[in-house]
């Protein structure tokens, strides 16, 4: 049986607490590999070499940094072929799906070239007689990152890259459900240049997560999950002084109005409902029609296209639409709050229940469901299902609807479908909802912007990538310089080059 164990100090650190993780092949429901979970004296272990080695790290001039991450890009590129049948044997996502995932991570390492630019601080001369005031944005030492299964790429990618190019070493703690893709991306950071641990991946459950926010170096965390995890996480961090952005659950409305493309509309729905098996914090789980006829139009719009889904392993071919969930556990809990919702009166459309795939029976595959005629106190409404399974709730009034996603507790996404500019303008507006999307179903942003929800789906005051990355991975030191006037005798004539 193949053991994964952890990368410290630039190579493999085979763990001695004895205890394992299994990592399963989703499509099969096979055990494929043993994963080592670190004990607490192995992750303070790796918190204290990575201070050391951050010192150097974090007095490289910014540029220097900035090249080992345009490096680093070209080795993902090189490798992502082989990232992606890593990330899709273990996940369960399609081979373009698993691409994808790794794409949207790299985009953010490319924005990270950038960062002396991002890292210039401010400056005003003469604020006084002699006297100029100038900031500089530092490094915060050694910060840490804990990501989730359902984008074992994107989501280190998004923590690492502005992290390790604003000069701090990071202590990169991903699921243990689908390890292998941020060893991976390690490994081709040292090829990069990266020095020696100035990234140490550590593997473990939750003994490691609670040794990370106890760890009094660790002056930052950074995670991603579900939202009773990132308010435990938060709340502890905040505790012992750490800095900590938290992002939780999701239960993203999609509006459509009367005057909506209700085809496009559609397409939208299904690949924002089901695509990666709805395990995105992102995926559209709550369509919203406008009105009797607009609802009717688009459950008979959706009900052939949704039938029409492929589920199948990544192997089956570029055609497939989605994959296997990530474990039994997860398929369990889909197939339960489906049957909580036809015993609560939803009316169930499209049933998958009894999807079965010939050759892969012990996978953890979930047909695709639609109900209908959902209401607000159903559980299948108010919980985060992470499958796929999309909900219908019928609106009478676009007030109604809006007021239907502004008073969910979580605030992470949504969309309206509309060829109004006024409704659209208002929505986006109003909406306390972190990430609107106006005819765009995913409204995830690019790199260069900022991602966040709000509620219940994001706790503390900055978010992942963009500018606020650097805000959040650097601390910020003013400076008040006098100095007395004269001018010294001699010069250099030789423009100088950066060592």
């Amino acid at each position: 049986m193949k053991e994964i164990h952890h990368w410290i100090d630039g190579k493999e650190y085979k763990g001695t607490s004895g205890r394992f993780s299994d990592v399963f092949n989703p499509a099969t429901g096979e055990v494929q590999a043993r994963l080592s979970l670190a004990t607490k004296a192995e992750l303070d272990h790796a918190v204290a070499r990575a201070a050391e080695a951050q010192v150097a790290w974090g007095a490289t001039n910014p540029q220097r940094r900035a090249r080992v991450m345009m490096a680093f890009v070209g080795l993902i590129n090189r490798d992502m072929d082989k990232l992606a049948e890593a990330l899709s044997s273990e996940h369960g996502k399609t081979f373009p799906d698993a691409k994808g995932d790794i794409q949207r991570g790299l985009e953010v390492i490319e924005f990270c070239i950038g960062a002396p630019h991002l890292l210039k601080g401010e400056f005003t001369d003469s604020a006084g007689p002699g006297i100029d005031m100038y900031s500089m944005r530092q490094p915060l030492g050694v910060v840490a990152g804990i990501t989730p299964f359902n984008f074992p790429a994107m989501i280190p990618l998004w923590k690492m890259g502005p992290a390790l190019a604003a000069g701090n070493a990071m202590i990169l703690k991903p699921s243990e459900r689908d390890p292998s893709v941020p060893l991976m991306l390690a490994q081709l950071l040292q090829e990069a240049g990266l020095p020696d641990g100035v990234l140490q991946v550590v593997n473990g459950d939750k003994d490691s997560v609670d040794a990370i926010l106890d760890n009094p170096v660790i002056q930052a965390v950074g995670f991603v999950g579900s939202t009773p995890i990132a308010q435990y996480i938060y709340e502890r961090a905040a505790a012992t002084g750490k800095r900590a952005q938290c992002f939780g659950g999701a239960k993203n409305h999609m509006i459509i109005m009367p005057d909506a493309d209700l085809d496009q509309a559609a397409d939208a729905l299904v690949g924002a409902g089901y695509g990666a098996a709805g395990e995105r914090c992102m995926a559209i789980s709550v369509a919203v029609p406008v009105g009797e006829k607009t609802a009717d139009a688009l459950i008979e719009r959706l009900v052939p296209r949704i039938e029409k889904l492929k589920v199948g392993p990544w192997t089956a071919g570029n055609d497939v639409d989605y994959g296997p969930v990530v474990t039994r556990a997860a398929k369990e809990n889909i197939l339960r709050l489906v049957q909580s919702g036809i015993d609560q009166g939803a009316e169930l459309v499209v049933d998958g229940r009894d999807f079965n795939l010939q050759g892969y029976e012990n996978g953890f595959f979930v047909g695709p469901h639609l109900f209908d005629r959902v209401t607000p106190d159903m559980d299948i409404y108010k919980t985060e299902i992470f499958g796929p399974v999309l909900s219908t709730v019928r609106a009478g009034s676009y007030e109604e609807a809006i007021g239907l996603a502004m008073s969910h507790e979580y605030g992470n996404g949504t969309a309206i479908y509309t060829r109004d500019g006024d409704t659209a303008r208002d929505f986006a507006s109003r909406i306390n909802i972190g990430m609107v999307g106006i005819n765009v179903p995913i409204p995830v942003p690019l790199a260069y912007h900022t991602f966040g929800g709000w509620k219940k789906s994001g706790f503390g005051d900055l978010n992942q990538h963009g500018p606020d990355a650097f805000r959040f991975y650097t601390r910020t030191k003013t400076v008040t310089a006098r100095w007395p006037s004269g001018i010294k005798e001699g010069g250099e004539f030789n423009f100088r080059a950066m060592d």
